[in-house]
């Protein structure tokens, strides 16, 4: 069978730090790859390096030249989307919607320039793709519905088959995917195992980074990261999780502020949100009493991230509607960032959109200020602090990176840490175990309960594995089409 690509002793990784050494690994036409790992052992570099947007270390690699696309995990790749849809606050704006691009026009790539006023100004290349093809492939991957959306307007599950799509329609011999089911609902999931499994059926060679869990059927073999073991998938044996409920990590005492004295932490009443013609949240009304603890769940798209939005005063519909934080009714003349200081938040659009030439110890003593990176001199002992923070999520080898040299897991943790260090009264953590490799995840899970469980500590966790939800949690929110489900 023709040779797609060829590893023979090749170390990948930074250049004073390999991450996988004397890689041998050949991946011929008709198979298909699952690249499996803990956090950190290069699964992303690979594909990177596979992509030819990185070069190995030493040793060497050959590829096909042509036919090998990357699907990107967000409309980053593209100037002129990214430019109307980069801040992730946008997706909360009602005009902000009507100004991004469409999935038509994205696929076609049609993207008028950011900042256009008149449209019949502007000259657009002609369609990329014949109308019949493009429908043809939107209806086998499940996205004719959302061809004149708003990108803007997008659910993470729709966005990711949206992507999908986009690669999909350049007929790619190889098909690259770094972690395509994060953040996926139980039946985004199942659509895209049906998508994969169609892609390989018509001749595209699949290599994907996914847990054990998430391989799709049509996978015909494992690489085992960092080690470089290739098997047959019949043959692979997922590894077990190592970390256990009496392996927490210790965190220093918080020596800053006391917490404020409130009965309740939220209570919504009868909360709307409308972006144009679609109703996101449906006369929501809930409370939540200090120290309670709540799962949020609910699908792709049901209306969670902007719920929470109104939450952290990331909404700028907030003052339309009648709730309070802290006891505290707002739109009373309290700034966003008295709202900010009672909250650790961690988010999917956070971990986005946060900067990342900041280093890893920048980032965490940021949560001090909630600020997007720090940029005020600390006090020595804030420093100190900082310090003991960082030594106790066990990334003090990590101190002076800059967050883009970690992986996408380390980096969920560097935020994780970010959001506790200031030890807040509400802690909002939604999807924090995205990209955690599972040894990660049961030890985030059971310090959040260790935390949590025998103090007023208020908590919204949001997940779509049940496995992830910390055991002191009791209550649960439930979110269909924006419309609270009892």
């Amino acid at each position: 069978m023709p040779q797609l690509a060829l590893f023979h002793e090749a170390a990948i990784g930074w250049e004073n730090q390999p991450l996988i050494k004397g890689l041998n690994w050949t991946i011929q036409e008709g198979e298909h790859w699952a690249v499996v790992g803990p956090t950190g052992s290069g699964k992303s570099l690979l594909l990177a390096v596979l992509a030819n947007r990185r070069s190995v270390v030493s040793g060497t690699f050959q590829r096909q030249k042509e036919g090998v696309e990357l699907v990107p995990i967000d409309f980053s790749f593209n100037r002129n989307v990214s430019a109307t849809a980069t801040f992730y606050q946008q997706r909360f704006n009602s005009y902000a919607s009507e100004e991004s691009p469409t999935v038509w026009e994205v696929l076609q790539e049609q993207v008028k320039p950011a900042g256009t006023v008149d449209a019949h100004s502007v000259e657009l290349p002609p369609p990329l793709y014949d109308e019949s093809y493009l429908l043809e492939v939107a209806g086998l991957l499940k996205v004719t519905h959302l061809l004149f959306r708003h990108v803007t307007s997008l659910s993470n599950g729709e966005t990711r088959r949206t992507l999908l799509t986009r690669s999909f329609l350049k007929k790619p011999k190889v098909l690259l995917l770094d972690n395509p089911f994060i953040g996926l609902d139980v039946a985004s999931r199942k659509i895209l195992h049906e998508n994969l499994n169609h892609i390989a059926e018509s001749g595209t060679t699949l290599v994907l980074v996914a847990p054990a869990s998430e391989i799709p059927a049509a996978v015909t073999d494992v690489l085992q990261l960092p080690e470089g073991k290739a098997t047959p998938k019949s043959a692979f044996v997922p590894p077990v999780a190592h970390a256990s409920g009496t392996d927490q990590l210790v965190l220093p005492p918080y020596e800053g502020k006391t917490w404020p004295a409130f009965d309740y932490a939220i209570r919504l009443r009868d909360v709307s949100i409308r972006y144009g013609e679609t109703q996101i949240l449906d006369h929501i009304s809930w409370e939540v009493k200090r120290g309670e603890k709540w799962a949020v769940l609910g699908p792709n798209g049901s209306g969670k991230s902007t719920l929470l939005s109104l939450i952290t005063a990331d909404n700028p519909q907030a003052y339309a509607n009648d709730f309070d934080l802290f006891d505290r009714k707002r739109g009373t003349g309290e700034s966003i960032w008295d709202i900010k200081r009672n909250i650790g938040f961690v988010s999917p659009e956070l971990h986005l959109y946060f900067p990342r030439e900041q280093t890893v110890w920048k980032v965490i003593a940021s949560g001090l200020f909630d600020t997007m990176g720090l940029f005020k001199q600390l006090k020595d002992h804030e420093k100190e602090y900082a310090d003991r923070f960082l030594a106790a999520f066990r990334l003090g080898d990590f101190r002076d990176k800059r967050l883009a040299q970690l992986s996408t897991g380390q980096q969920r943790l560097v935020l994780l840490a970010r959001a506790l260090i200031k030890n807040p009264p509400l802690l909002i953590l939604d999807e924090p175990c995205q990209g955690l490799d599972t040894d990660q995840m049961v030890l985030f899970r059971d310090t959040v309960d260790a935390l949590s469980l025998h103090s007023d500590r208020t908590l919204l966790y949001v997940s779509h594995y049940s496995e992830e939800i910390p055991s002191c949690v009791t209550k649960t929110l439930r979110l269909e089409a924006g419309r609270r489900i009892e």
